[in-house]
């Protein structure tokens, strides 16, 4: 097959550079994965025929550690006596970005090699300050040859992705040694939820140009609170397995000022009802965060709020599905009355704020709008979370008699 052949040749031509790659093309490991155990067990691969690298498809990806190699010349001149084409996609380094500098040195993000028919992509991991893996997206410039290979269907390049880093296993497939992740379903399910979204310094500049930044002594120390009370959440959430994100004003300070707004006075997060487990109180208090008040039950408007180090306290909003809306509610203490904020639907991406990878909904401007209206771009001082947020409705009023169990204050 032209196909192992190409991928034979690659392999043997970063292998005489020593440069450790690692298989994540979604098709070949979705194939894998069904046959992983006896992948696993068997030294020498499970069968003589080729039935990975030869199933049909225009190119095999790869993926490359930054730092695990050094950028040689010499590597792409023995690709070229090899008969390989190649090409090199670069771009801004993210990482360099910040409120200070917008300059962003160009990083090698994708190369891809092709042979005859056949293309191998390589995608180039960076490891990012919330210790994960990152890669870029693949932006084509201007003299470059679009027709390359078909662009438009590579698995890694419409988005910038985000993942844990992943331990490998050396196995043999179709007769060729091959690393892969060595678990990998979770690395396929990892990817269908990969998309990473960048803070917008250049935005957030433009907003301290306008409403010059709070560096009280106060301002600074909440922001400092907010931090470590927002990694010590991240923390626990994480242990227990329940998928959050950041909502309310912890995400419009991302994604407006790319910090905590320093006079937001707490921290807050929004899950899924579905999402929801009975062991989050318990996992929350054995991390020194007492609970500071239970609102609702499971089934309707749910809200949990955590005491954190002096008065910042973490707000957990739990969220309903409907058919063409999402809500969450809120429960006023001393009358019992009940509210809703509707947001339209929205899937969650990844972002890295606070030095944390985390997640935040992917149509942030929508979500933001749904709470904060138009002129969500305007610091506002004083707020009433019964009648400030755009989408806020009154839902009624809890019975009575289940006031004991709806409205819990410690």
């Amino acid at each position: 097959s032209v196909k192992q052949h190409v991928v034979r040749k690659f392999l043997g031509l970063i292998s005489s550079h020593n440069i450790p790659v690692y298989l994540i093309d979604p098709l070949i490991l979705g194939l894998v994965d069904k046959d992983i155990e006896q992948i696993r067990s068997s030294p020498d691969g499970p069968s003589p025929e080729c039935k990975y690298f030869c199933a049909p498809r225009d190119f095999t990806t790869f993926a490359l550690l930054d730092k695990t190699w050094k950028y040689e010349v010499g590597l792409f001149r023995t690709a070229e006596k090899m008969g390989f084409q190649w090409l090199k996609i670069i771009n801004k380094d993210p990482r360099l970005d910040g409120m200070d500098d917008l300059s962003g040195t160009e990083i090698p993000l994708h190369y891809i090699f092709k042979l005859a028919s056949h293309a191998i992509h390589l995608v180039v991991f960076y490891e990012r300050s919330g210790n994960y893996l990152w890669h870029g997206p693949l932006r084509l410039k201007q003299h470059m040859d679009r027709k390359f290979v078909p662009f438009r269907k590579l698995h890694f390049g419409r988005y910038p992705g985000a993942y844990e880093k992943p331990e490998l296993l050396l196995v043999s497939i179709d007769d060729l040694k091959v690393q892969i992740p060595k678990n990998p379903s979770s690395f396929l399910e990892e990817m269908s939820h990969s998309r990473f979204l960048e803070c917008r310094y250049r935005e957030a500049r433009a907003f301290f140009q306008l409403y010059p930044d709070d560096a009280s002594l106060d301002a600074v120390e909440f922001r400092k609170k907010a931090k470590s009370l927002l990694h010590l959440a991240v923390l626990t959430l994480n242990n227990l397995g329940v998928k959050f994100w950041l909502s309310s004003g912890t995400c419009l300070g991302w994604y407006r000022q790319c910090n905590v707004i320093p006079h937001s006075k707490d921290v807050d997060l929004g899950v899924f009802i579905r999402d929801y487990k009975a062991d989050i109180i318990p996992a929350f208090q054995k991390a020194g965060l007492p609970l500071k008040h239970k609102f609702g039950k499971v089934e309707d408007s749910l809200e949990l709020s955590f005491q954190g180090e002096d008065d910042v306290k973490l707000d957990i909003f739990f969220f309903y599905e409907e058919d063409d809306h999402i809500w969450n509610g809120g429960t006023q203490a001393k009358s019992g009355k009940k509210f809703k904020y509707l947001f339209p639907k929205f899937t969650l991406c990844w972002t890295e704020f606070v030095e944390l990878k985390v997640h935040v909904p992917c149509e942030t401007l929508q979500y933001v709008e749904a709470n904060y209206g138009p002129d969500w771009k305007v610091p506002v001082k004083t707020w009433d979370w019964k009648s400030s947020p755009s989408n806020v409705q009154y839902n009624g009023v809890w019975p009575v008699d289940e006031w004991d169990d709806v409205i819990q204050i410690y």
